[in-house]
């Protein structure tokens, strides 16, 4: 129907004008939008790789290093089993399995049941589908052979993958850059790109950090070339903790006192020397640890050790009761800063290897810019042409709708937070086309009524009736395909849905509701015989 009641213009007003405000900061300079009213919408697209330039980097996840840390993890839980069941035993791992030979072999059948009742507990700790991560078997010596299941290792990798992507973002949101993507790429891969980024050095040397931080006590009495006495390791000190007269190695305690897991805060802070040094407080758990080994520890020195790497080896003065303390060292700074950011990110679960490296210059993303600008003005101006010449007035309202169609657009993108990239450009490219090709089913049809012999206002009414359900199918089977691309795509394939998905939803409005309710005002109030279109 032609008449618009009062309640649908103003929705179709509003909505219209939304749009083009949350697009307007879009064409703003920076000092424009510093002094742009605080209660006006100012979010802005930001501008992916392709456009602004930044750095591209493809990460392979150890996950050999993962499977050595669960053996060694399986192999405690079935010796403290064994322990409680005073059950006899010598452990080692080779060829990927637990050997574990019993000096009592009667006492075969009773480990076996321990180690059964270790698989079904481990298994419904590890996924709600209580799938089991250890096997086992007696082999022909009399040796009880464990293996992790490829089940539990596929469960584990992907744990540890979704754990590497949020310590990734934990650790680049912290660098303060804006719209990182971050995603998993194929079997053990992440992908990473920061647009904006020029330094992809500092981006390396940040995210492939694992940053696994431990306490551990000293044994002063191991010297730097004497044997390690069992239940001991060495570690060496960090470059900028070497000094003349002190070793470069120190021996500890394998028994960790408390991990990063510990940790409730990390960040910069100064020692009472008002030097640099990395502030940490633990959680109410690992406080209870450190305040009770300190405690029993005192005059003993315990090592700091990030990364196989001894970054502090202070003496225990007295109880440390309160949870916190800091890490002193030859710190500038910006190494404070960003060790505090690596410890409160968290560790990385396994170590990563760039595998593809790739830096845009913002060079290359202007040109892009300007290449997608020249492409979309050419298509919106010879779109625009055309329905003006085919359809005259009808073909200017079009063009009109076409126009806050495109804005919507763009608020639309601001307000979601979207990055524009180039196949984004190219959505919207497409999505110009989409809007205009629903203005053509509608004058089409109005044509065909008009000449078919009804009156012009019959027409018109008939004309947008009958194209609405040609519109809605088109466009829902396209809409289809774009929840397709976002769902099974990744990076700039998504980012193609989004616009286009946008652009349907305000091709559709713009089209149907805003081009209708002008050519209904125009005429009711002209009252046409006839139909130029």
């Amino acid at each position: 129907m032609l008449n618009f009641p009062r309640w649908k213009v103003i929705t179709i007003c509003l909505l219209s004008f939304l749009g083009i405000l949350m697009a307007v900061p879009n064409f703003l300079s920076d000092e424009q939008l510093a002094n742009y009213p605080d209660f006006l919408p100012d979010h802005q697209l930001t501008l992916g790789l392709d456009l602004q330039g930044g750095v591209h980097l493809l990460w392979e996840v150890d996950l050999t290093e993962v499977e050595k840390e669960k053996l060694e993890s399986r192999r405690g839980d079935i010796r403290d089993a064994f322990r409680k069941e005073k059950i006899v035993l010598r452990s080692s791992i080779r060829n990927k399995a637990i050997h574990i030979n019993l000096t009592d072999k009667s006492q075969t059948e009773k480990a076996l049941e321990v180690i059964g009742d270790t698989v079904e507990m481990l298994g419904e700790s590890l996924t709600n589908s209580g799938v089991a991560d250890i096997e086992y078997e007696v082999a022909g010596d009399g040796i009880i052979v464990v293996r992790l299941t490829q089940e539990g290792l596929v469960i584990r990798g992907n744990d540890v993958i979704t754990q590497s992507i949020e310590v990734i973002r934990r650790r680049i949101d912290g660098m303060g850059t804006t719209e990182p993507t971050i995603q998993k790429q194929g079997d053990g891969r992440i992908l990473v790109q920061v647009p904006g980024l020029s330094d992809p050095q500092k981006l390396k040397d940040l995210v492939g950090k694992t940053a696994k931080l431990t306490f551990q006590l000293v044994n002063a009495a191991v010297g730097v070339g004497d044997r390690v006495p069992p239940g001991y390791e060495r570690f060496p000190m960090a470059e900028n903790e070497r000094r003349s007269g002190l070793p470069e190695s120190i021996v500890v305690s394998k028994r960790k006192i408390l991990t990063g897991e510990n940790l409730k805060k990390a960040g910069l802070g100064y020692d009472q020397n008002n030097q640099p040094a990395v502030s940490f407080t633990f959680d109410r758990i690992g406080g209870k640890k450190f305040a009770d080994v300190t405690r029993k520890n005192i005059n003993r020195q315990f090592a700091i050790i990030l990364d196989n790497v001894i970054i502090s080896a202070p003496n225990i003065q007295t109880a440390i009761l309160s949870g916190s303390g800091i890490i002193t060292g030859n710190f500038t700074v910006e190494s404070a800063s960003e060790l505090g950011l690596l410890l409160q990110a968290g560790a990385l679960p396994a170590r990563l290897t760039v595998v593809e490296e790739r830096t845009v210059g913002p060079d290359l993303g202007a040109d892009n810019i300007e290449a997608g600008k020249i492409a979309a003005i050419i298509g919106l101006a010879a779109v625009m042409v055309y329905i003006v010449l085919s359809y005259g007035m009808f073909g200017m309202v079009a063009n009109f709708a076409l126009m806050i169609n495109i804005g919507m657009i763009f608020g639309l993108l601001s307000m979601l937070g979207a990055t524009l990239t180039m196949p984004g450009v190219a959505g919207i490219v497409l999505t110009v086309g989409m809007a205009v090709d629903a203005n053509v089913l509608i004058f089409e049809r109005i044509r065909e009524e008009f000449r078919g012999g009804k009156k012009a206002l019959a027409a018109l009414d008939t004309g947008f009736e009958k194209a609405f359900s040609t519109i809605v199918d088109a466009n829902v089977t396209t809409f289809i395909a774009a929840i397709i691309l976002f769902q099974f795509g990744s990076g700039p394939i998504k980012g193609f849905a989004v616009t286009l998905a946008i652009g349907i939803a305000t091709s559709m409005f713009t089209a149907v509701s805003l081009s209708r309710m002008i050519i209904s005002f125009w005429a009711i109030r002209k009252r046409p015989t006839t139909l130029k279109i």
